[in-house]
């Protein structure tokens, strides 16, 4: 016999359940009419839903910008960018962490040789010395070149009196002469036009201290302008914005210096151009030092070796002025 069914628990298919699943005829009306109002508020609410829910994500990206715009460095100018890439953070001694270096520390710490730097031109020294050694500029490792030419000539032209007062005259031969440069830097596309069209500009011109170039130093001491130079580096002025003195003048003077036979001295001039990353070291660089007579570079720091001028020609650069030696 089949199981019987008890009729408490019966599942009865009762009108409620004929009407949910449509097929009833003897629904109520006013139940039917209660589901299609749930059924349309439904659908209205819908976008509803959706625009609060994008306001809120809105308002949460909108939040966390306003953070990160808040934890963020100032922006800073093409100047500022150049030092902060070469500026290292200094670390503090007593606390063990690290703290931001001043704006004197970055900018010192962007004018320093990097040691690989540094070893090129004190090889370059070592390997001529005793000899006679210009240096446009003065920084703190600089100091150690006098001692690498001891019985040698070196002479420093700086124009910042703090740094002239950190080192002694006399030292193993050594001369500073505080010296004003006046030329802004942002005059240099000016003055590289007119030294090209200015036959006072020449390298044919002897007597550079009475040249009428615009470019020409003529206030210089006088040792400068009688001796042969060995070597010339050329780290000054610092250059740094267009208000500042530019380098124009002293790498043009530094050209003519090395292309001046001395008193029985006929010998190549070897020129070192600090920066070379910037504009004007590098333009002023290829026009009066030639890119035929780099015989070495490394990371902003160029050499150059210059021929003693012997020809007529009024252009610094030529295709036959081809300079032999190799590196140094």
């Amino acid at each position: 016999m089949p199981p019987q069914v008890s009729h408490g628990g019966a599942f009865q298919i009762g009108p409620s359940v004929l009407f949910c699943n449509g097929g009833g005829s003897g629904s109520s009306p006013k139940h039917g009419g209660t589901a299609r109002r749930m059924k349309f508020h439904g659908k209205k609410l819908l976008p509803l839903l959706v625009l609060v829910l994008s306001c809120l994500s809105i308002l949460r990206l909108l939040k966390i910008a306003m953070i990160a715009s808040h934890s963020s460095s100032p922006e800073c100018s093409s100047e500022c960018s150049n030092f902060l890439s070469n500026a290292t953070p200094a670390e503090d001694s007593e606390s063990g962490g690290r703290h931001e270096p001043t704006p004197a520390a970055i900018a010192a710490n962007a004018t320093l040789l990097t040691p690989k730097e540094f070893m090129v031109l004190s090889k370059l020294v070592t390997r001529k010395a005793p000899c006679n050694l210009l240096v446009f500029g003065l920084q703190s490792q600089y100091y150690n070149l006098s001692s690498i030419n001891a019985g040698g000539i070196t002479v420093f032209l700086e124009d910042d009196p703090l740094k002239i007062s950190e080192i002694k005259a006399d030292f193993n031969g050594t001369r500073i002469y505080n010296v004003k440069y006046q030329i802004a830097a942002k005059k240099a596309y000016n003055l590289l036009k007119h030294a090209r069209k200015n036959p006072a500009c020449s390298p044919t011109i002897n007597l550079l201290n009475q040249s009428s170039c615009k470019l020409a130093l003529r206030n210089l001491p006088e040792d400068v302008y009688k001796l042969k130079w060995d070597v010339v580096v050329v780290d000054g002025p610092i250059g740094d914005t267009p208000e500042a003195p530019g380098r124009m003048p002293t790498i043009y003077t530094a050209g003519m210096l090395a292309r001046t036979d001395g008193i029985g001295k006929k010998t190549t001039t070897d020129v070192v151009v600090h920066d070379v990353h910037r504009t004007i070291e590098k333009w002023f660089s290829w026009e009066f030092f030639c890119e035929q007579n780099l015989v070495s570079a490394r990371g902003k720091l160029w050499v150059f070796r210059i021929p003693v001028h012997q020809s007529n020609s009024t252009s610094f650069c030529s295709s036959e002025t081809v300079v032999n030696g190799g590196s140094i």
